[in-house]
Formats: C-alpha cells, structure tokens, sequence
C-alpha cells in the first residue's frame, strides 16, 4: 500500500520543475509553501463536510492525502521521513508516544 503513495511522492517530486502551465503539481509547488497549506486547508475542510455530509468521502480524503504530500514536498519534508516517523512509533502506544512529546 504505501508503494502506491511513494509512487505518488515521485510524481510530485518529477513534476516540481515541470512547466506550471501543464502541471497541477508544479503550479502549486511554485506558489510557495503558504500556496500549498492554504489549498491543504481548503482540501481538509472538503473532507470535514464530506464525513459530515456522508457523502463523496473518498474522492475528498484522496484530495487531502495529495495535497499533504504536496505540501511536505513544498517545506522540504521527505515522506520517506514520515514513514519512518510512523514505523518508529510502531513500538509504543499512542498515548505513550503523546506523553513523551
């Protein structure tokens, strides 16, 4: 399963310097960071109505899921990172891993 979103991470990394005019990516990733948090937002809101709504559910989280790879790619963030991040936590609970912060 997550081949399938580092797949994705490569697109959003091959399209960063492709021509803004023909890439959705690249016109994001060129409007800057703030660009891509305020369309993560946008696209995070459409997912709160959607779960509200009970409706269009999936097409909405697989919005919010690009745009937040697109934004890590924006602040420099390596989802290999996160990935990382994820399996290390693997090896506590939750609520450990909240008091530990």
């Amino acid at each position: 399963m997550s081949e399938n979103l580092l797949n994705l991470v490569n697109t959003i990394r091959d399209r960063k310097n492709k021509d803004e005019d023909k890439s959705y990516t690249s016109s994001l990733l060129s409007g800057g960071l703030s660009k891509c948090i305020d369309k993560m937002e946008e696209e995070f809101d459409e997912l709160k109505e959607a779960l509200n709504d009970k409706s269009n559910i999936v097409h909405e989280a697989a919005d919010t899921i690009y745009h937040i790879l697109v934004t890590l790619e924006a602040a420099d963030i390596k989802f290999e990172d996160v990935l990382k991040e994820l399996e290390g936590r693997k090896k506590q609970s939750g609520i450990e891993e909240k008091n530990n912060r």
